[in-house]
């Protein structure tokens, strides 16, 4: 008992030795079966703890030592932490192979916490695979013997976690709230459980900052940094980078490359918060880079998918018109293999913002409006502001000027209202008044009296183009003419073509 108490109460170093301890004197006592259960016990808390070789080198002990034992409860433990590992290298078949026979055993054991681990794994499997609907029906029967209070406690833990993870993974938000909420409810009742009160916080964490709620993100992610730092390495990574995240979008680029630095030495990927950064500092060119190499090097489909739809922001705003439709091409695959609300939302809108680069505002129009709708119906305050700031400037392009006016200053009004700074859709919103440094390039020229037909010589660029951005310059600095624009441009210093 002493021993449990120590893992639920946070105190992990004082665990590890009572589970050490006992390891040994189950080994002397010939008790093989215990020992063996210990030496799991170690190694996946070392692994939690961010120490793969020690942990790795505990459950090989563990496996060893189960290996002359009848099938039984840890045989179990041993094929789930198998099949997870399996999972997180693309050995997909494998996983699923796993999560069969874990469900097998249980079955055969009449142990209610192995079939619902074995069926977690598989259901798991099954939305990796893109069968979204029986992947999440396994699920659902999963958590039947969670509700009904017949798995043990630590691994009721690991399944609630389990499914946050995977609807936060699918931006299926509806059901991550669901879920959050049953998890908090489940760990009302057990006020001492510092690792699971933290990982809810982590959890939470993850929801606050696509809902924009800035508060909420810096005192969980204090909370979570102080309840699990030696307990669960993943988690405070993951809130770390969270933290930069939340920073990046309200400008505030120092503590955001901090935060990422933090989690990046925790063994957490800063991607694609990292490039998204260097983009906001204005290395569009060094920003699409890292974002490509990342999308090559994605261990996930979840994960691909933010990476591509950050890199078609990235393309779009260092002139790499190609890697950004391609990117939105991989965007859309995704969408339709994993057709969740946030999935599907984020493939609109990169297609959108592709089709408007490519003067194609008539197409991009339906994709825009949808892609911010869906967004505001999810509670992505942010995310749907800046669709509708790249539908504004569908407007525009469209001769709209009005309601491209109107739709940003609302968008404008909702970035206000979270305290984020108003972006380009374009590029980094380092120049004035909003513009991108085309945008601002193409002002410079038409300012020293060029026609739309010289500047796109000079730019290397269609006519059509020039003359988008030139409605988003007059929808950006409040003007309706040429004349008032090469005005603003003098009066801002534009008036000498910028240099690429």
């Amino acid at each position: 008992m002493l021993t449990e108490a120590t893992w639920w109460l946070g105190r992990i170093s004082e665990y590890l030795d009572l589970c050490e301890v006992l390891h040994r004197r189950y080994l002397d006592e010939g008790r093989v079966d215990r020992a063996a259960a210990r030496a799991l016990d170690v190694g996946v808390t070392w692994l939690m703890r961010g120490e793969p070789a020690l942990g790795s080198g505990w459950l090989s002990r563990g496996r060893r030592l189960l290996e002359g034992v009848p099938p039984g409860h840890w045989h179990g433990v041993l094929l789930w932490a198998d099949g997870w590992q399996a999972l997180e290298a693309g050995r997909v078949d494998d996983a699923t192979q796993q999560g069969e026979q874990l469900e097998r055993l249980g079955r055969d054991l009449a142990d209610d916490t192995l079939v619902a681990l074995g069926l977690v794994l598989q259901g798991v499997v099954r939305l990796w695979d893109g069968r979204l609907r029986e992947g999440f029906a396994v699920l659902d029967e999963a958590m039947l013997p969670v509700l009904a209070d017949r798995v043990e406690r630590e691994f009721t833990g690991n399944i609630y976690c389990t499914m946050i993870s995977a609807c936060h993974d699918l931006m299926d938000l509806d059901r991550a709230r669901e879920w959050t909420r049953v998890t908090e409810r489940w760990v009302e009742g057990f006020s001492d459980a510092v690792m699971f009160l933290g990982v809810c916080r982590a959890h939470r964490l993850q929801l606050h900052v696509l809902e924009g709620a800035w508060p909420d993100v810096e005192r969980e992610a204090a909370e979570v940094e102080r309840d699990l730092a030696d307990l669960n390495v993943e988690a405070v990574a993951e809130a770390a980078y969270q933290l930069g995240e939340s920073c990046r979008v309200r400008g505030q680029l120092d503590r955001a490359t901090a935060h990422y630095r933090r989690a990046a030495g925790l063994g957490r990927d800063p991607q694609p918060g990292a490039s998204l950064l260097q983009l906001a500092r204005g290395d569009a060119d060094g920003a699409c880079a890292s974002i490509t190499a990342a999308v090559v090097a994605a261990p996930s489909p979840f994960l691909r998918a933010r990476l591509l739809r950050a890199q078609v922001q990235v393309a779009l705003a260092s002139d790499h018109p190609a890697t950004a439709a391609g990117a939105a091409d991989a965007l859309e695959g995704l969408a339709d293999r994993y057709p969740t609300p946030g999935f599907t939302a984020w493939a609109e809108e990169g297609r959108g913002a592709v089709l408007l680069a490519q003067d194609r505002p008539a197409e991009a129009a339906p994709l825009l409006s949808s892609a911010a709708a869906r967004l505001t119906r999810l509670g992505l305050r942010y995310d749907a502001a800046r669709a509708s700031l790249l539908l504004a400037d569908v407007l525009a392009a469209t001769g709209d000027d009005d309601a491209a006016r109107l739709l940003r200053r609302s968008a404008a009004d909702d970035l206000d209202a979270l305290g984020v700074p108003v972006p380009s859709t374009g590029g980094p919103a380092s120049l004035p008044g909003g513009l991108t440094a085309r945008e601002a390039e193409v002002l410079a020229r038409v300012a020293t009296g060029a026609t739309n037909r010289e500047v796109a010589a000079s730019l290397t660029i269609s006519e059509a183009t020039v003359r988008r951005h030139l409605a988003n310059v007059y929808v950006k600095l409040g003007v309706s003419s040429r004349t008032a624009a090469a005005a603003w441009a003098h009066e801002h210093h534009l008036d000498v073509p910028l240099q690429r």
